[in-house]
């Protein structure tokens, strides 16, 4: 059975709300989505969706972004990314700077 995208993308958004409380232990308010396109040496590196969220809660941070490397986060082997909005992130497309950098050093360990 085939999910309307509306239900698909709040499934989606539960998710990242529960990846918020789960790493960082406080609520999140959803508040827009952005698109980002992040170029590295004339390369696109990274293209999608950056959810922006609220927080609740957090001792220092107001504010989160969060996205998924595969549509469904509820895959088995799924990533979310979770950055928070600390310097030097300050805006979508820093936190996915930040996001792709760590998943870079990651993949090279």
């Amino acid at each position: 059975m085939k999910l309307s995208n509306a239900v698909a993308n709040s499934l989606y958004i539960q998710s990242l709300r529960k990846a918020i409380r789960d790493l960082h232990g406080c609520d999140s308010t959803h508040v827009e989505s952005v698109a980002v396109h992040e170029v590295f040496r004339g390369q696109s590196v990274w293209r999608g969706e950056v959810e922006v969220f609220d927080l609740s809660g957090h001792p220092k941070a107001s504010r989160c972004y969060a996205w998924g490397e595969r549509k469904n986060p509820d895959d088995p082997g799924a990533e979310i990314i979770t950055v928070l909005e600390l310097p030097p992130v300050d805006s979508p497309e820093s936190a996915v700077k930040v996001g792709v950098s760590y998943q870079v050093k990651k993949a090279g360990k």
